[in-house]
């Protein structure tokens, strides 16, 4: 009998095959995400049809499959605990159609979000979905965790802007479930059952994307507010004026002292909570919604401004997107969980966050999608210290038990992983719980595809 490693080579060709794996391909972004890691190979299939004959194959031995897309996941997703064998997208980045007339894309799995969005803006276009790491995450490892991004408040997460997949589901066949058309009930919702499965219902290897015309205007607003209390206040108000955001971030006082430093044009004194908005769409309808979400933001406020338009509101957005980095370098290290919470309770677990890092000793602060309820609660942590990294587990635990007592969810758009694994049975009921289960079982009969992780 050949060996699995021959196998895959006479498969995917001897330059495509990696035996000896080093930890760019056996970690994610997760602080414990190189954690007991190993696989017997990697390998790099050239088209959809090599990675249906790579699962057959590792199927029929019995051998773990992890998809793997850019690798910038927070979950561990991507991270092989119990070997096998790790299949890569990185070499599936083509354009596979794109039609700008009707408002739509087919791209392989290994295309990168920036890469999507820039076809996409060049026919005048937008591919909405902006979770971040752009020149890294590949556009099947977002599907795969339906990724979500500071513009999902009006746009949805990118589930949403998913048409129709191309798939490899066990024993290693190749499926296409949707397609170029917009609507499709004629069985169950196939495609949305692998969006957000995190490889373990299949291997996404192309999707038929939705797009819409590019907004005329983007423009952004900032306002600070002197506490947590202030600011949640203005984020009802600006929910409550009738304008629909593009977008609804925050910052807490402890993230604003960390990253605060580069805001364009600095921060005001006794800044201690920070909102940004953007309105869009024609240039005299964002400039109206802008006035009246600024409106809306001033109560309250230390301050409101409205960068220039144009490059000033591109600058915030840069600043914006620089933040986790910033936060991560003060102490070496943090540990970021995607918690969510109802709206309406945002302010308590704000607050609270910074009091579960207190009782563990460590310091914490939180940012976030504050339209959606969604927090960044993030521990920030010495990496080279054992029980630092100790404590900041518990303290998730305890960030987990707080989303999930004040009505929320364990994860907004990171998913499970390896390391929210074990979760689901805290927030659903058992019946829901048991079904889910079901699902793993009818669909990766022998579990195989990416095992332990989105595990109930």
């Amino acid at each position: 009998m050949t060996t699995l490693t021959s196998a895959l080579a006479s498969i995917v060709g001897d330059d495509h095959l990696l035996t000896e794996p080093g930890p760019e391909w056996l970690t994610d972004a997760s602080i414990a995400g190189g954690a007991a890691s190993r696989a017997e190979a990697v390998v790099l299939p050239g088209d959809a049809q090599q990675v249906a004959a790579v699962v057959a194959e590792c199927y029929a031995r019995e051998t773990p499959i992890v998809a793997r897309g850019g690798g910038t996941g927070y979950a561990g997703g991507a991270v092989p605990v119990a070997g096998g064998v790790v299949v890569s997208v990185a070499r599936l980045d083509r354009l596979l159609a794109l039609d700008p007339v009707r408002w739509r894309m087919r791209v392989q799995a290994g295309m990168t979000t920036a890469t999507v969005q820039r076809l996409a803006r060049e026919n005048g276009l937008a591919f909405p979905p902006d979770p971040g790491a752009g020149e890294q995450s590949h556009i099947g490892g977002n599907i795969a965790t339906n990724a979500g991004g500071p513009h999902a408040f009006k746009y949805g997460v990118t589930g949403d802007w998913v048409l129709g997949l191309e798939a490899v589901v066990a024993p290693g066949e190749l499926i296409e479930v949707g397609g170029p058309i917009r609507k499709d009930v004629a069985g169950y919702d196939l495609a949305s059952l692998l969006v957000g499965s995190e490889g373990t219902l299949g291997l996404i290897t192309s999707a038929w994307l939705r797009l819409i015309p590019a907004p005329e205007a983007q423009l952004a607003l900032a306002a600070f507010y002197p506490d947590t209390h202030r600011g949640t206040e203005a984020i009802e108000a600006a929910l409550g004026s009738g304008v629909v955001p593009a977008a609804l971030e925050y910052l807490d006082a402890h993230t604003l002292a960390l990253a605060g430093g580069s805001f364009p044009g600095g921060c005001p004194a006794g800044a201690g909570f920070l909102l940004i908005a953007e309105a869009d769409g024609g240039l005299e309808a964002a400039r109206h919604d802008r006035n009246e979400l600024a409106r809306a933001l001033a109560v309250g406020a230390l301050e409101v401004r409205a960068p220039a338009e144009g490059m000033a509101t591109r600058e915030l957005w840069r600043w914006r997107s620089g933040v986790s980095l910033a936060v991560s370098a003060r102490h070496g290290a943090k540990l970021s969980e995607d918690i969510v919470v109802p709206v309406e309770r945002l302010g308590e677990a704000v607050t609270e966050t910074v009091a579960i890092g207190e009782r563990h000793g460590l310091a914490a602060c939180s940012w976030g999608h504050a339209g959606d309820g969604n927090l960044h609660s993030t521990l920030l942590l010495d990496p080279s210290d054992p029980d630092q990294l100790a404590r900041a587990e518990r303290a998730a635990e305890d960030l987990f038990a707080l989303a999930i007592g004040l009505g929320g969810s364990v994860s907004g758009e990171h998913g499970l992983g390896r390391l929210k694994s074990g979760q689901l049975n805290r927030q659903w009921p058992a019946g829901a719980v048991r079904w889910h289960a079901a699902i793993k079982a009818a669909l990766d009969p022998r579990g195989l595809l990416n095992p332990g992780v989105k595990r109930p």
